[in-house]
């Protein structure tokens, strides 16, 4: 009963070993990420359209429920850029910003969000992640960074600006150019250099100037925390408020409070694809940082547990006052590199986050938004990666295209059409390496039993005998294509008399390849051509013989590709008597 709960409750599991050093490790992790949350979240929050204090709410419960149903021992859970984006662009087109529609609809987004990760997982549906390809999340993201990056400009420049996609937004900021801050330019330009410089100058600077690697690591994630200091008291010393500088405001002080999403069908109906969307991306990111950061330690992750974490994380979010949160990279990676050791890291960061609600959010009145974001854009461009598309073109086109095509749709067309068609293009790209799949003409390499493709070793083969090494599972994609590719070969006039078929690479044959060949053993059998099957595994030949496939096939199965040889190839210089050949074989 133990074990069974802790299959759900993984907090039972690395709970019963909590010690005093995991204690220790887990508060140093806890400060450095808390310290890096606070200015984070605020400034996610307003990517996503909505009050500052709701990055920080979203960075609370969320958190909590990850460390009791999670199981990566480093991921950090809260809002992160791409789902912020992703919930602006999603709600944006249901309710307008700044209003209380707009924020029960977020709340509505991250419920939905939530629910069907949790569904998924109860399912153990957690390998469907899988069919988006890696080729075609790196081009999204990198698509999103550079929207994300040319969407804050205008908090940058002081300037009202719109849009969701990269013409819009271009378009919008040449429209208001005559808007333009110069005060607010100098904040936001002096900030983003310096948490440039922060980034990478700050911490070798610190170990030359004799402080130690832990807190010179300390001291460079708190960067953004003295931009926010210092800028915050210069908008407050001089009064630049008054002098065209956007702030903050005012931000409510206390706990989160107990929310309610929307259910009305007609808000649920026009949320549901956004939020799956959002899911996939956000289940996606977080099971990759998640296991990335596991294999460090050889520790594993459970996919379809970790989709029931991020689930109840999200519903957490939807009960709060939040917005759709996932596992993020970067400060999973600073979670990691402070020594987190279990997730009970995130929930004293929850505590701190808790702490900073209700004691510190007077002291951001007069944070200037441009100020956030400079953090926004300082984090995401960290996300832009154009050596895909160099290393794509040089391995492979049709990844190439794939990600070009993610790339180019999500800045012309939006996040969301982005999203869509990187779903679509991953599942097409597969449906179409596997329509084709590789088939190749194989011969005896001399002095061996091994067999190998005819273009590309020296090896013997005979005119009346075909052998072809089938490398892939036969499924409704491609089965017509093996069975196109056997009759071709056949056609008239030529010398074969067998086939023979090479299943070691064949782990499936579903009811329509099965169809292709019965179809394949009937055309041979009219051209007086038997068809063979060798080094079928014993799976495939469990699922054969329920079938009348085995009694109709004209030719033998044979144990190994060698025996075929021997038993088919009239001028194999072997010793045949000395064999026992079996007409049926199951493997």
């Amino acid at each position: 009963m133990l074990n069974h709960l802790r299959g759900y409750l993984p907090i039972l599991d690395w709970g019963w070993t909590y010690d005093r050093n995991a204690f220790s490790n887990d508060m140093i992790a806890a400060v450095i990420v808390t310290i890096m949350l606070i200015p984070q979240s605020l400034a996610y929050a307003l990517l996503a359209g909505l009050p500052p204090e709701a990055g920080i709410y979203a960075s609370i419960a969320p958190i909590i429920l990850y460390a009791i149903f999670g199981t990566s021992r480093a991921l950090a859970v809260g809002p992160v850029a791409v789902v912020s984006l992703l919930t602006a662009s999603a709600v944006g087109q249901v309710a307008e910003q700044g209003t209380a529609g707009y924020a029960v609809a977020a709340l509505t987004l991250a419920f939905l969000s939530g629910g069907f990760l949790v569904l998924l997982g109860v399912l153990r549906l957690g390998f469907l992640a899988n069919f988006l390809s890696h080729p075609v999340i790196a081009g999204f993201i990198t698509a999103s960074g550079i929207l994300i990056a040319f969407s804050q400009l205008k908090h940058l420049l002081g300037i009202s600006a719109h849009g969701h996609t990269l013409p819009q937004v271009v378009g919008s900021l040449i429209e208001h150019l005559g808007e333009i801050s110069f005060l607010t330019v100098i904040i936001g330009g002096l900030t983003t250099a310096f948490l440039f410089w922060v980034r990478k100058g700050l911490k070798p600077m610190l170990r030359r100037l004799g402080a130690s690697p832990k807190l010179a690591d300390v001291l460079t994630k708190a960067g953004p925390v003295a931009a926010v200091a210092v800028t915050t008291i210069a908008v407050w010393l001089f009064g630049l408020n008054n002098l065209g500088v956007k702030i903050v405001g005012e931000v409510p002080r206390g706990l989160p409070p107990l929310t309610l999403p929307g259910l009305s069908p007609d808000l649920i109906s026009q949320l549901l694809m956004p939020a799956i969307l959002i899911s996939i991306i956000g289940f996606v990111e977080s099971v990759s940082v998640a296991q990335t950061l596991a294999a460090k330690k050889r520790q594993r992750i459970d996919p379809d547990q970790e989709l029931i974490g991020l689930g109840a994380a999200n519903i957490g979010a939807a009960f709060t006052g939040g917005y759709p949160v996932t596992g993020g990279f970067a400060r999973s990676v600073v979670n990691y590199d402070a020594g987190a050791e279990t997730p009970a890291a995130g929930a004293f960061t929850a505590v701190g986050l808790a702490v900073a609600a209700i004691a510190l959010t007077p002291l951001v009145y007069y944070l200037p938004t441009a100020t956030l974001a400079a953090t926004i854009v300082v984090a995401v461009l960290s996300l832009v990666d154009f050596s895909i598309l160099k290393k794509t073109w040089g391995y492979s086109k049709a990844d190439f295209t794939a990600v070009a095509a993610t790339i180019v749709l999500t800045l012309g067309l939006g996040v969301e059409v982005g999203v869509a068609s990187g779903v679509g293009i991953s599942i097409i790209l597969h449906l179409y390496k596997t329509s084709r799949p590789h088939v190749a003409e194989i011969g005896l390499v001399p002095g061996t039993q091994h067999f190998r493709n005819i273009l590309r070793h020296n090896v013997e083969t005979d005119p009346t005998v075909l052998s072809l090494r089938v490398d892939e599972s036969l499924y409704f994609v491609n089965a017509r294509f093996l069975e196109d590719l056997v009759q071709e070969r056949v056609s008239e006039g030529c010398a074969i008399k067998n086939v023979i078929l090479m299943f070691s690479a064949v782990n499936e044959v579903d009811f329509s390849a099965l169809e292709s060949l019965e179809a394949i053993n009937q055309r041979l059998t009219e051209l007086n051509i038997g068809l063979h099957l060798s080094e079928v595994k014993g799976p495939v030949m469990d699922r054969l013989q329920a079938t009348h496939f085995i009694q109709q096939l004209n030719g033998r199965i044979f144990l190994s590709q060698y025996d075929a040889w021997q038993e088919l190839v009239p001028s194999a210089d072997i010793d045949k008597a000395a064999e026992v050949v079996s007409d049926r074989f199951q493997s």
